[in-house]
C-alpha cells in the first residue's frame, strides 16, 4: 500500500490540469483503494468536497471497485456534462459498465436522457445504446430522444435506434416522419440510414430516397443513395407505404 504522502500527492494530482498525470494517478489511486479501506473512506470523504475541481476524478477511481457508492455514479453522471469528449467518453463506458451490474444506474441513466442538460441526453442516449438491453423502456426513450430538441440528441437518438431489435410500426414511422420532416438534415440522413439498417422497405421510403438521391440537400442525398444501396443489398420485400 502508498504510504501517506504518496497517497496524499496522487490525490493532488488528481487536480493536475495534464489529462496524463490524472490518468497516472487515478490508476495508481485504483490499485491502492482496492485493497484499503481506509483509501476507499478518505476517497469518498473527498468526492462530498464541493470545492475540488474534479470530483469526477474520485468518482472514477471508486467507481472502478466492486460495490461502487452511489455518491460516485451520481459524481459520473453529473461529468457526462464534462467539456472535454474523452472524458465525457471514458465515464460512459465506466457507467455502461456499472449499468450492467446495478440496475438502479440503468434507470439513472433513463431519466438523464430526459432530463439532463443537452450534452447529458447525448451521453445517455449512448450509454443506453451500448447496454444493448433490448428491452420496451430502453427503446421508448430513445424514442423520446428522438423527438428532442437539441438536434446532436437527435442524432443520437437516430443512430442507436441501429441497434434495436423488435422495432414496431410505429417505431419505423417515427423514423421516417423524421426523415421527412426533421429540421436537420443530420438528423434526417442518420433516420434514413438507420430506417435503411433496420430493414424497412415501404414504397413510399423507397420514393422518397430516390428523389433525395437525385437532388436537394447535398448531404441527405448522399445518406439517401446509401440507404438506397443498403436496402437493394438486403433485398428487403416492402410491407406497406
Amino acid at each position: 500500500m502508498q504510504d501517506e504522502h504518496s497517497l496524499t500527492a496522487l490525490i493532488a494530482d488528481l487536480e493536475h490540469p495534464e489529462k496524463p498525470v490524472i490518468r497516472t494517478a487515478a490508476d495508481a489511486l485504483i490499485r491502492a483503494a482496492a485493497g484499503s479501506a481506509a483509501v476507499r473512506g478518505a476517497l469518498t470523504r473527498l468526492l462530498a468536497d464541493p470545492q475540488r475541481k474534479n470530483r469526477w476524478a474520485i468518482a472514477y477511481v471508486l467507481a472502478q471497485l466492486p460495490s461502487p457508492p452511489g455518491e460516485a455514479i451520481a459524481a459520473l453522471l453529473d461529468a457526462l456534462d464534462h467539456q472535454e469528449a474523452d472524458i465525457r467518453w471514458a465515464i460512459a463506458l465506466l457507467l455502461v459498465h456499472a449499468a450492467k451490474e446495478n440496475r438502479q444506474t440503468v434507470e439513472a441513466l433513463l431519466r438523464l436522457c430526459r432530463e439532463g442538460t443537452p450534452t447529458q441526453r447525448r451521453q445517455a442516449v449512448y450509454c443506453i445504446r451500448d447496454l444493448n438491453l433490448q428491452d420496451t423502456t430502453s427503446r421508448q426513450a430513445l424514442m423520446e430522444a428522438l423527438r428532442d430538441e437539441d438536434p446532436r440528441v437527435r442524432i443520437a437518438a437516430a443512430g442507436s435506434l441501429r441497434r434495436t431489435a423488435g422495432l414496431d410500426r410505429s417505431d419505423h414511422d417515427a423514423l421516417l416522419n423524421t426523415f421527412f420532416a426533421d429540421p436537420d438534415a443530420r438528423v434526417r440522413s442518420v433516420a434514413a440510414l438507420t430506417l435503411a439498417q433496420t430493414g424497412y422497405a415501404a414504397e413510399l421510403f423507397f420514393q422518397a430516397l430516390e428523389k433525395e438521391g437525385h437532388g436537394g440537400d447535398q448531404s441527405i442525398g448522399r445518406a439517401a443513395r446509401a440507404a438506397l444501396d443498403l436496402l437493394k443489398n438486403k433485398r428487403a420485400a416492402p410491407y406497406g407505404s
